[in-house]
């Protein structure tokens, strides 16, 4: 049947054989030494512990030791340059004017002393090693990500974009609900780059061989990170290694099975519920599926046995997303009632052949990319993307976290906690780890795509996924970072990185941390932030022996200008954190002024 190779994991067909086959079963391998890390799953003795440390955000001193005199001078122009609004308005034109006035040379070198040299570790795979080596003698590590993006205009992309979908079944939005709406392409959101911050890079349509040039660049990219440092990590966007138009197509597929679970929950009562919390009685269920002619009553009894449920006469979300994987007779049966017009409608029959080996050339890709990270002692963090792709991403990352995240976490989801059902997400994962028995790996960030989510989900005319204020996303953040921390201190094996460029979210990990007695030197709990922001919290919560690591980027200057661009945009809308942060570089700077410690290099 349609996807049932692809949620198999069966071998790729004979078009592919540069990627060997997939299975899902746990890997067996030899773990990677463990270097300073702590042994996966064992916690040091604890009366050999020293207290966890006091860290102390606003000591200027400490948290640029790492930086030299003109560093410092840097970093406050740059950090002021993009605080400015009339200059962020106009600064692609800007660096337009200034590479015809300058010559392609002198332009580079402008870049790598000013914008280029703040949020960019260098050109290459060699040239960011001393950055790296640098950074981590301080007790920072690194995030690894190739930041090159295709320099199309808007035009060129929504162009691009929208060419990808001409394949893709085309559906009347007339006839569609409104979270189907969500899931189907459109032209004015075509250009995915528009309104992104916070590092997300974007990545349009391309053919197989791009796609496998990317995992190329990848896998580089881990083998940099390995000969760097034995705790790195990489960062990898799924839109760059497969078709996005099979995302989105897959994402509409899991949304609309998930929405059916909790029309047949408000059936039973239910609405509401959190997500953990609901629960659908079993004979009740099939009295509906039955009523609604999906099949005989026989068939039904024989879906629901308790090799599939367990013996407790109730479906979980859990248990009910299970059976979209193709393990049980009810695959095939995959009906849902179409809202607008009533009638059921097959959820998987659109699926093509050609879709399905999509699939399985994404899965292979981060299967390969998974296994070279293993080998080479790297971690893999996959990042989120638009809720419209979301749920795919989410889908393929957990199948191989089964395999991978055996003896200690490995893969890496992220969940974005401006999202309204971060949480559910969030607890839904955490359960699904404890009951197949592999190790969750999560970063928590709030989220780069607000802007862009709100915009389309009013032209498109479905509810907004976004919370609604600042501080309700704030809230939901810490709600969602205290269930994993609670979960981590029963758990020794689950971790989560905390990143943010928050104090007061760094701050209230830090009180939890002590309360619930996870310590430092567990490496349970790392954070992150991005090169060039940000140093007061990375480099004295890295002095005081927590795991902090640098998104860093690399690549050509002309290559990686986009990203600068979204550097410039993001530290406009933090303008209240780089405040603070410039702050300090003053009062560091004054200080070395007033001591004669201009010629100060760090040891």
């Amino acid at each position: 049947m349609a996807l049932r190779r692809v949620f198999s994991l069966r071998s790729c067909s004979p078009r592919t054989p540069h990627l060997a086959p997939l299975s899902t079963s746990p890997a067996t391998r030899e773990q990677p030494a463990a270097g300073p890390r702590a042994v996966p799953g064992c916690r040091p003795v604890e009366a050999a512990r020293p207290p966890i440390p006091v860290v102390d955000f606003s000591n200027a001193q400490e948290a640029y030791r790492s930086l030299r005199t003109w560093e410092l001078a840097r970093n406050l122009l740059v950090l002021r340059l993009c605080a400015s609004p009339t200059l962020l308005e106009r600064h692609q034109q800007l660096l337009q004017i200034a590479r015809k006035l300058l010559g392609q040379k002198l332009f580079d070198k402008l870049m790598k002393m000013t914008f280029y040299g703040q949020f960019v570790a260098g050109e290459d795979r060699e040239s960011i090693q001393p950055l790296i080596r640098h950074n981590k003698t301080f007790g920072v590590g690194s995030i690894l990500d190739y930041g090159v993006e295709e320099d199309l205009s808007s035009k060129e992309a929504e162009c691009k974009e929208m060419a990808s979908y001409a394949s893709s079944t085309e559906r009347n939005g007339s006839s569609m609900s409104k979270s189907e709406k969500q899931y189907q392409a459109h032209l004015t959101f075509g250009d995915q780059r528009d309104s992104v911050i916070s590092g997300a890079h974007t990545y349009f349509c391309a053919s197989e061989t791009k796609y496998d040039s990317r995992m190329e660049t990848l896998l580089h990219c881990i083998e940099a990170s390995g000969k760097a440092s034995d705790d790195g990590f990489i960062a990898i966007k799924l839109t760059s290694l497969g078709r996005p138009q099979f995302l989105l197509h897959f994402s509409d597929v899991l949304t609309k099975w998930r929405h059916f679970f909790h029309q047949m929950a408000a059936e039973q009562g239910q609405a509401g519920h959190a997500a953990m919390d609901t629960k659908l009685e079993v004979v009740a269920l099939q009295e509906s599926i039955a009523k609604m002619g999906i099949a005989s009553r026989a068939e039904i009894e024989n879906w629901f046995t308790p090799e599939t449920l367990g013996a407790s006469g109730t479906m979980d979300l859990l248990e009910w997303k299970s059976l979209i994987r193709c393990r049980t007779q009810f695959s095939k049966h995959l009906l849902i009632p179409n809202v607008q017009t009533g009638q059921l409608e097959p959820l998987m029959s659109q699926f093509t052949e050609k879709e399905e080996l999509q699939m399985m050339r994404i899965l292979q890709r981060m299967d390969v990319l998974a296994t070279k990270a293993m080998e080479a002692g790297v971690r893999l963090m996959v990042d989120a993307e638009q809720t419209y792709f979301q749920p795919a991403i989410s889908h393929l990352t957990l199948e191989i976290q089964r395999k991978f995240n055996v003896e200690k976490p490995l893969i890496f989801n992220t969940y974005q906690c401006y999202l309204k059902d971060a949480y559910d997400n969030v607890t839904l994962d955490v359960e699904l780890a404890r009951r197949e028995d592999w190790c969750f790996g999560a970063k928590l960030v709030r989220g780069a795509y607000m802007v862009q989510e709100r915009a389309r989900a009013v032209d498109l005319g479905y509810e907004d996924p976004i919370n609604s204020t600042y501080e309700a996303t704030n809230a939901m953040y810490h709600k969602c970072l205290n269930y994993v921390l609670e979960e981590l201190k029963h758990n020794s094996k689950a971790e989560v990185m905390v990143a943010s460029h928050n104090e007061d979210t760094i701050r209230f990990t830090l009180s939890r941390m002590e309360e619930l007695g996870l310590h430092p030197a567990d490496y349970q709990v790392c954070f992150g932030q991005l090169l060039g922001m940000c140093d007061q919290i990375s480099f004295p919560l890295g002095q005081a022996g927590f795991s902090v690591y640098k998104y860093v980027p690399y690549g050509p200057v002309m290559e990686v200008l986009p990203y600068l661009s979204r550097r410039a945009l993001e530290n406009s809308s933090i303008m209240k954190g780089t405040q603070r942060e410039r702050q300090l570089l003053w009062q560091e700077l004054w200080r070395r002024l007033c001591t004669g410690s201009l010629l100060y290099r760090p040891a």
